[in-house]
This record gives structure tokens, sequence and C-alpha cells, in this order.
């Protein structure tokens, strides 16, 4: 049992440093949002779906829960997206 918990952290953690690799952090991206909800949505549904589900059946449901959380991590990262103000220009240090 632990030791499913500690490959599953493991691979969960992994995913979520290779996910956030791509997003481009030298030039600031408003519309990040949607990404960063996508990735840790996934992790939270993965771990819910992993957690809440029967003996036999621990794969499946993290792998459904990954999913869903994806879609609505998105789904709430892209709203916070479209109610921020667009950036401006301000002519300092770019």
């Amino acid at each position: 049992m632990k030791h499913t918990i500690v490959k599953f952290t493991f691979i969960a953690l992994t995913s979520s440093a290779l996910f956030s690799g791509c997003t481009n952090s030298a030039t600031p991206n408003p519309n990040s949002g949607a990404q960063t909800g996508a990735v840790v949505g996934a992790i939270a549904g993965s771990a819910i779906g992993y957690n809440n589900s029967g003996r036999h059946s621990r794969g499946g449901t993290a792998i459904v829960g990954g999913l869903l959380g994806a879609a609505v991590g998105a789904g709430i990262g892209n709203a916070v997206d479209n109610s921020n103000p667009p950036p401006q220009n301000t002519g300092g240090w770019e």
C-alpha cells in the first residue's frame, strides 16, 4: 500500500513538472490560467479518483478523474483568463 502511494505521488509530481515546462516564463503570458488549471485539475482529479475507488479499479478511476479534473481546471482557468483585463504596454523595462 505504501509503495503504491509513493509511486503514484512520484508519477504525479513528475508529470506536473513536465507539463509546467510547456509554459513559457521568459515572457509573461496573460492567458496561462487555462494551462495551469488543466495541470492542477488533472493532478487533483487523478489523486481523488485513485483514493475514492475500490481495490481493483484504482487505475481506471485515476485516469477518469484526471481527465475530468483537467477539463474542469482548464474551464475555470479559461474563465479567469477571460475576466482579466488585457496587459498594457507602459513603456517600461522590456
